[in-house]
């Protein structure tokens, strides 16, 4: 018996460009948790304790998003678990009028603004995933980083099988709270890493970890709280902020790979730090998150991965 399938339409927040904000989120092409053809936009999600998957294009004429859920019932409650989880993910419902109307009037926005007109900034879908996201990359490349977080899918995540073979949802609390240390050290994670990752999804499960109650903070004590956390540093806490929490204003300043972004886009000279990279960026305060994005995407474009 095959799987039941039905759609639904959602109509974003005009512009809105599907593939732009989708690569936002994925960031690398080997991303196995949010897949991407160059048409559709699949993740496989969790209702009930059961996992179904979504798969979401943009219609041409009406720029309205076309969502079909394969997997499950689509119940009413499946319908608004999966609208909750694309306004997060793509950002649908965010208005960005105020940033291009900047940007029309700056010399240095106006040019980044327009290549990539309609990308939305996604949001990890919860600050758990941005946590475990955060801690992957530390120390590494963003490519090796997204690696770790596969193979995690992969051997945590609830699994769905489906025509195209077997996918996994991005791993839980509960699904990571009793991996073993070595298990993880397998997969390359560092024993500190490990350690990290499941001290964090203990202290969630045992209700000792709340992070919707962090989310509720204002930037400064939400960093500190944080940072209480072990593995947990500043970029690691200003980065779930931003992925996590879409708190858009947030531009990591601790992140490498963004600095030289950054760095590149302005024509600057020197060595990049925190300071002066919050400094590079005080003339568009309360939108540094968007510009981080939008130089994540200008990288991108110039690695071929994204068209314009």
């Amino acid at each position: 018996m095959s799987a039941p399938t039905a759609s639904f339409d959602l109509q974003p927040v005009s512009p809105f460009r599907l593939d732009l904000t989708v690569w936002t989120l994925r960031r690398r092409p080997d991303n196995l948790f949010d897949r991407w053809d160059g048409t559709t936009y699949r993740r496989v999600l969790i209702a009930e304790d059961a996992p179904f998957e979504i798969a979401v294009t943009q219609l041409e004429e009406s720029k309205s998003l076309r969502v079909t859920v394969t997997g499950t019932k689509l119940t009413s409650s499946v319908k608004a678990t999966v609208t909750a989880a694309l306004e997060r993910l793509l950002g649908i419902n965010i208005d960005l009028q105020k940033f291009y109307r900047l940007s029309k009037q700056d010399a240095w926005l106006k040019p980044l603004a327009d290549q990539f007109h309609g990308m939305k900034p996604p949001r990890l879908l919860t600050p758990f995933e941005a946590l475990v996201n955060a801690i992957a990359c530390q120390q590494l490349t963003l490519t090796m980083g997204i690696r770790l977080l596969n193979r995690l899918t992969e051997a945590y995540g609830m699994a769905l099988k489906t025509e195209a073979g077997i996918v996994h949802a991005f791993p839980r609390p509960q699904d990571l709270v009793h991996a073993e240390i070595e298990d993880l050290r397998q997969m390359s994670f560092s024993y500190q890493k490990a350690r990290y990752l499941t001290n964090i999804s203990r202290l969630i499960v045992c209700g000792d970890l709340d992070l919707d109650a962090i989310a509720k903070l204002d930037d400064e004590e939400a960093v500190a709280r944080l940072c209480e956390l072990k593995g947990v540093g500043r970029w690691t806490a200003e980065y779930v902020l931003l992925r996590g929490l879409g708190r858009t204003h947030i531009f990591p300043a601790d992140d490498v790979g963004a600095r030289n972004n950054l760095q590149k886009w302005l024509g600057l000279s020197g060595k990049m730090t925190y300071a002066n990279t919050r400094e590079a960026l005080s003339r568009w305060s309360g939108f540094g998150g968007l510009i981080y994005f939008h130089l994540l995407l200008k990288s991108l474009a110039e690695k071929g991965l994204v068209s314009i």
